[in-house]
């Protein structure tokens, strides 16, 4: 009698849950699917002088193909969510970056002004002190300019072809008889 009675709970159990989602069993659907197994079973099992009271799903056991698929989609479904976070991350990166380096650029631009306008006063300066020593004493300021022209243009190499009177040499050699320097 115990085998008839596990065989129609059996039948009614995988006729009922065939006609229902699997997330229906795994959510608040889940009593209802036991009431309507408990009266399938009751029904065939009150010829036999059986009352049933109460069924209750305690696991169910899938088939080793539908695991399987459910535990590719399950595996698909997270790659797909993990491809969407890398994309997500990499547009968030990249976002980042540009700000970055757009950041970088207005911050070289600016220092790149600064240094020029820096430059710009100092050249200003030089050329004031300049103006002003070569208008205290015009001579000096000649023979200034003439020497840091001859460390300019000499070097140990340097081999020149010039007269003595050549003005260039003003201020390099010993004045010659006669001559005013």
């Amino acid at each position: 009698m115990q085998a008839r009675l596990d065989a129609t709970i059996n039948a009614s159990t995988r006729r009922v849950i065939g006609n229902v989602p699997l997330n229906a069993l795994l959510s608040d659907q889940r009593a209802k699917i036991m009431a309507q197994i408990r009266d399938e079973v009751a029904s065939e099992t009150k010829s036999f002088g059986i009352e049933v009271v109460d069924v209750r799903i305690r696991h169910a056991d899938l088939p080793a193909a539908n695991s399987e698929a459910i535990y590719a989609r399950m595996q698909s479904e997270r790659q797909r969510e993990a491809k969407q976070f890398r994309a997500q991350g990499y547009e968030a990166a990249q976002g980042i970056r540009a700000a970055a380096d757009r950041d970088r650029t207005v911050i070289l631009a600016d220092a790149e002004r600064q240094a020029a306008i820096t430059r710009g006063e100092g050249d200003a300066q030089s050329i004031k002190a300049y103006a002003d020593a070569f208008g205290q004493d015009p001579q000096f300021f000649a023979f200034y300019r003439s020497l840091q022209s001859y460390a300019t243009a000499f070097d140990a190499n340097t081999t020149f072809l010039l007269g003595a009177d050549n003005p260039f040499l003003k201020y390099a050699t010993p004045p010659i008889a006669g001559s005013q320097h």
